[in-house]
This record gives structure tokens, C-alpha cells and sequence, in this order.
């Protein structure tokens, strides 16, 4: 069932029972901009005991706010009674509320954006907020007072960022100041809240304007300080004539398929994040600037980074490897056969590749290494990079040799053997366990 119609079935029990029944925010402002809404909210004169004599079997998860969530055919919507908000302490959620009318519901929103009602029978748009002509000027502006919005939920500070730049709309100038002076609010909010809207950014296809508006803003100041060194920090000229690092990243994202992997996004952020504190100037040539080992630290400060959002150890996993190994591509034509598919063989490399081809496309522009990569995936595309052993530790021990460090030398030298094509049986592959077993003993 159509989730458009499981909210309809809500609102008209609803308006039957006798309460006034709205679609509210983000259904309706989707709808008008011609986008399918992912969910909808219906905001109701009902109070909460009488939302749940209707639907007996919904939860109070809210109810001290007015929030009901109630279930039909499978699907959720959330049903909330007209209210006022009192104060906030805690830049998350109002000590008390007051249920009142929609004209005072739509003035405790964010953004005039989000401020409307649908009525469900009709369709007639109902806005006490300018946010229909918001829309069509495609401008995101807070109701009412900014920094009072921004006060109240600081999240609202990452979210104003977050629609202007997945809807491509611009931020009203006073709303943007607001957003500028409210900036130290954002460490109220728990690193999981803040993560989750950062990741809604960069999953854009507008993610270099949503970079541009982070740093602009002064947000990112306050979740990734380390981003901001990147801005003017120097790169040779000769292999990145774009200009600084934070200008080299912002086209690396820009040049990102739209609907690109989140790890993907976040490695591209975070490959050059250990330049600026490792930039030297080699006075033997001439001044040229250097960044030896902004891989490995760069790794290191990745990991630390998408700890701190408290990013899920999958995605970590994935991002931490790609930004270690991201200059290693610039020796892929000098590795042997065995080195070059062990590296192939990496459960992110189809990301990395992608990483590779953007970094070079916003630097110097070689496409070499890339294409190389690309033969040799049809090169060894008829059989499995990494194959199945040809021997195994159990071989190892019957030869008399005890378990330790030496049995994954041993087992590593004969595949490489294998990866190589050297060796492609079993029985030349004991012959040669067997060789590598006497020299151990001896």
C-alpha cells in the first residue's frame, strides 16, 4: 500500500472522528517541488489520548510531546497534535509543550520550507509562513527569529546546510549570518546526530557546494577541524596546478558519480587530510614542496575522525584502507604479477579505482596507471585473483614443523608462486613446501 495512502487512511479517520488532520512538512514541500515524499506526517487538532482511542494499537513514543506513531498495513506514520513549544535547555527538545493551532505549530518549525500543510481531503496548501513563496524562490530561511530556531534544536544549523545542498536552493542572507554565530552550538549535539546529516551532504550530488557551505559556515570547525588546514596549503604546481589541497578535494568530489558509496565520499574527503601537517620545503630542490607519509598519517587520522562520529566499523573499515593506499597506484606498473593481484584483490579496490581516476582528473590529469589497472582486470578476468591454495597449514605441520610465525611466510611464498604461474598444481607445490621446509630446519 502506497505510503501516500496509508497517511490519507489516518487523516480521514481523523477528520471523521471530528479533529482537524494536515499533512506537515517535508511531504508537502517534496510534493511541490515534484518529488516523491519518503515518508509522511500528519499534524492533527486530536491530543495524543485521542489519537490512541482511534488507533489502539499505535505507540506513545512521544506522547508528552504530542507524538503518536501508528501503524497500518505494515507502515508507520507519525501523528502529532498542533503545538507550542516552551523552552529548550539541552539544544535538542522543549522542556514542556502546549498544544495549541496550526498557525502556532508551523511558528515552532525550522524553515518556512517545512512550515506548510496539506489538507488531505482537497489538496489546498495551507501556509502561515511564507513558505510557498520560499519554494519557488528556492531559499531556505528560518521562521521567525534564526538564531532563536538554531538555539532551540542546533542541529537545525547542519540541516539548513543540508537541504540547501541537496535541493540547490540558497540560504536567506540574515538566516546564513545566523547560521555563522550559532556555529558553537553545534558541540551540544551527540556526534551520531551531526554524522548522520554530514553523511545526508555528502551523499549529494552537490557535495562540493555542501563542503564550500561547511567551512563558509564555520561548521565544520566544530566536527572535522582538521578539513580547514587544507585551505591554503600549498601542493607543487607542477602535479597539481588546480591549486591548494582543499581546492584539489573539492573538485575530487565534485568529479564523483552522483549517486556515489558513502565510504567512497568520505575517502575522497579524507585521502590528502595529513598534508598540511606534513608539507616540507626541500631546500636541495629548490624549495619543492614535499608531503612524505601523508598516506599513512592521513590513515591514521581518518580512523580517528570517523571514530569521533561514531561512523559504523564497516564503513571505517572500508575508508581507512583506501586512504592508506591511495598513492600505490602510482607503482602499479612496477609490481610483479603477485604484489599487482594481491592489491587487485582488495575488498574496496573497485572504490579505489574510482578515487585514483578523480584524483589524477583534478590534478595533472594522467590516466596511465588507471588504464593500465583496467587491462589487467581483463587480463585476469578469467580466473579468480587470489585462487584457492594449493597447500595449507596442515601440509606444513605433517613435515614436521611446529605453528608459528614462519608457517604465513611460507604459505605466502607459495602462492606467490601460484600468482606468478610458476607453480599451478599440487604436487609442485609440496615438491616445493618441501624445499622451503628442509631450509627452515636446517
Amino acid at each position: 500500500m502506497p505510503a501516500r495512502a496509508v497517511a490519507d487512511y489516518f487523516a480521514r479517520r481523523l477528520i471523521d472522528a471530528g479533529h482537524v488532520a494536515y499533512f506537515a512538512g517535508g511531504c508537502v514541500r517534496d510534493k511541490l517541488l515534484g518529488l516523491k515524499p519518503k515518508d509522511y506526517d500528519v499534524a492533527t487538532s486530536a491530543k495524543p489520548e485521542e489519537v490512541m482511542a482511534l488507533f489502539p494499537k499505535s505507540n506513545e513514543v512521544g506522547a508528552h510531546f504530542g507524538v503518536v506513531i501508528a501503524k497500518h498495513n505494515g507502515q508507520h506514520v507519525e501523528i502529532a497534535t498542533f503545538r507550542t513549544d516552551g523552552s529548550y535547555k539541552d539544544g535538542r527538545r522543549p522542556e514542556t509543550v502546549e498544544f495549541s493551532t496550526p498557525e502556532h505549530d508551523a511558528q515552532r518549525r525550522d524553515f518556512t520550507i517545512n512550515g506548510l500543510f496539506e489538507n488531505p481531503l482537497t489538496g489546498e496548501v495551507i501556509d502561515f509562513v511564507g513558505g510557498r513563496a520560499d519554494l519557488e524562490a528556492k531559499v531556505i530561511r528560518a521562521i521567525g527569529d534564526a538564531k532563536a530556531r538554531f538555539t532551540e534544536d542546533s542541529l537545525r544549523l547542519l540541516r539548513a546546510l543540508r537541504f540547501s545542498t541537496t535541493l540547490g536552493f540558497q540560504i536567506e542572507a540574515g538566516t546564513f549570518v545566523a547560521i555563522k554565530e550559532c556555529a558553537p552550538l553545534l558541540e551540544r549535539i551527540s556526534p551520531e546526530r551531526i554524522r548522520d546529516e554530514f553523511s545526508k551532504i555528502l551523499l549529494s550530488a552537490n557535495r562540493r557546494k555542501g563542503l564550500k557551505l561547511l567551512v563558509d559556515s564555520g561548521l565544520i570547525g566544530h566536527f572535522i577541524p582538521e578539513v580547514l588546514p587544507m585551505i591554503g596549503c600549498e601542493q607543487p604546481p607542477e602535479w597539481h596546478p588546480e591549486g591548494d589541497v582543499f581546492t584539489h578535494t573539492c573538485i575530487m568530489l565534485e568529479m564523483l558519480e552522483p549517486d556515489a558509496p558513502l565510504e567512497l565520499c568520505l575517502a575522497v574527503l579524507l585521502h590528502d587530510i595529513a598534508k598540511p601537517p606534513c608539507q616540507t620545503f626541500d631546500a636541495d630542490a629548490g624549495g619543492r614542496i614535499r608531503f612524505n607519509g601523508h598516506d599513512a598519517m592521513g590513515a591514521e587520522m581518518a580512523d580517528t575522525i570517523l571514530h569521533r562520529l561514531r561512523y559504523p566499523n564497516h564503513i571505517i573499515a572500508a575508508v581507512v584502507p583506501m586512504v592508506a593506499r591511495h598513492m600505490q597506484f602510482m607503482n602499479v606498473q612496477q609490481m610483479r604479477t603477485a604484489k599487482l593481484k594481491r592489491f587487485m584483490a582488495e575488498p574496496q579496490f573497485e572504490q579505489e579505482m574510482e578515487l585514483h581516476r578523480v584524483d589524477c582528473g583534478s590534478s595533472n590529469g594522467f590516466t596511465d596507471n588507471y588504464e593500465f589497472l583496467q587491462k589487467k582486470a581483463v587480463e585476469f578476468a578469467a580466473e579468480p585473483l587470489i585462487p584457492p591454495p594449493l597447500v595449507t597449514g596442515r601440509d606444513i605441520i605433517k613435515l614436521g614443523l611446529k605453528p608459528g610465525p614462519r608457517f604465513k611466510q611460507i604459505l605466502e611464498a607459495i602462492q606467490t608462486e601460484q600468482l606468478e604461474g610458476r607453480i599451478l598444481d599440487r604436487e609442485p607445490a609440496l615438491a616445493y613446501l618441501k624445499r622451503l621446509a628442509a631450509e627452515t630446519s636446517a
